[in-house]
């Protein structure tokens, strides 16, 4: 799927979040967004998802503008994991994966064995196999993260819009959902806090400061001392892995600390 923006802006508590921001989001591809805390990540991404309106600009599925897709069809090409996932009942984990399947189905269309096979095969790729019967509101936070990707891997769209989508996870299964979302073979935008896991599992990378796209390119070509210190406020060194993958050593203000 071919994701545009052309010239985004929106403002929140009329405080502008989005300044002109144009992007082509390579398809089959992981794109990282990236920027220190409050530059407008989570809201270029909702503006993507249609979870808000931008003031100005547009959003481009395939050519055709967002707001000509019906809520549904845009529900059936991308599919959002939000940081925060909380619910006004006390749903079971089946039940939550399962609302990946509604745009797919008409209004009152009962599940159908298909929808069960992939809930398990969404709760499997997770690593929570399971986990059906159990309450969602009782899982730990890394785990509900995880039941959350399930319910957008079960809606089985082109696209992923993915904010923070390690937030709550330890390392181990921080490495497992980058591997199995790079590994899909689909369109990934995500919001992305480890400038490290960004570099690991990114194709290519956009950094947003206050609103404004400031760089974009590979990780080897945005990931440098000089942006980390320009845009984060940081010193760093960026050294290259075995495989030529930027890794970054960000060095305290203090000099060297010994222990």
């Amino acid at each position: 799927m071919k994701i545009t923006v052309q010239h985004l802006q929106k403002a929140l508590g009329g405080r502008p979040v989005l300044r002109d921001v144009t992007l082509d989001i390579p398809e089959n591809k992981v794109l990282g967004i990236i920027g220190p805390n409050g530059s407008g990540k989570s809201t270029l991404l909702r503006c993507i998802g249609r979870v808000l309106r931008p003031e100005g600009g547009a959003v481009l599925l395939d050519g055709r503008l967002l707001q000509d897709y019906t809520p549904r069809q845009s529900a059936q090409s991308m599919a959002m994991v939000a940081q925060h996932n909380t619910y006004n009942f006390d749903f079971t984990v089946r039940e939550v994966v399962l609302m990946g399947r509604s745009p797919h189905k008409r209004a009152l269309q009962r599940d159908t064995p298909e929808d069960f096979r992939l809930v398990g095969e969404s709760l499997a790729a997770v690593g929570l196999a399971g986990f059906e019967d159990r309450s969602f509101s009782r899982l730990s936070g890394g785990e509900q993260q995880r039941v959350v990707l399930a319910r957008a891997l079960a809606q089985q769209t082109p696209c992923l819009l993915l904010d923070e989508p390690t937030n709550h996870l330890d390392i181990r299964y921080q490495l497992q959902l980058m591997d199995l979302v790079r590994g899909l073979g689909k369109t990934v935008v995500a919001a992305v806090h480890d400038l490290n896991i960004a570099a690991l599992y990114c194709d290519r990378l956009v950094v947003l400061q206050e609103g404004a796209i400031v760089a974009e390119g590979t990780p080897a070509e945005v990931l440098t001392p000089t942006l980390l210190q320009k845009v984060y406020g940081v010193h760093a060194r960026v050294l290259p892995d075995e495989n030529g993958v930027p890794y970054i050593l960000f060095r305290p203000e203090c000099g060297t600390i010994t222990r």
